[in-house]
Formats: C-alpha cells, sequence, structure tokens
C-alpha cells in the first residue's frame, strides 16, 4: 500500500469517528479516533526513520 492510499484510509477513518461521534456513538468513535491517531503516528514515525532523521 503506498502513501496516498494510507493516507486516504486514515482519513476516511477519521471522518467515520467524527460521524459516529455525532450521532452518538461515543465508543465506536473514540475507538476510531485512537487508532487513526496511532496509525498516523506510526506512519509518521517510519518516513522520518527512511528518511534517516531519527
Amino acid at each position: 500500500m503506498n502513501d496516498l492510499q494510507k493516507d486516504i484510509l486514515t482519513a476516511a477513518v477519521f471522518i467515520t469517528g467524527l460521524v459516529g461521534f455525532i450521532s452518538g456513538e461515543f465508543i465506536i468513535s473514540s475507538t476510531l479516533f485512537a487508532s487513526a491517531a496511532i496509525v498516523t503516528n506510526l506512519n509518521f514515525n517510519r518516513k522520518q526513520v527512511k528518511a534517516g532523521q531519527f
């Protein structure tokens, strides 16, 4: 999976979490927000290691 596809998937998970929060499904939206944050941090750290900035 390339970087664009990962970014689109992360954005979709975040937007789904936002819609879930608005509709009142707080447990599901919290899980989606947490997974989006974790995936974003993992991808960011992986990019830094590849670039030699770590």
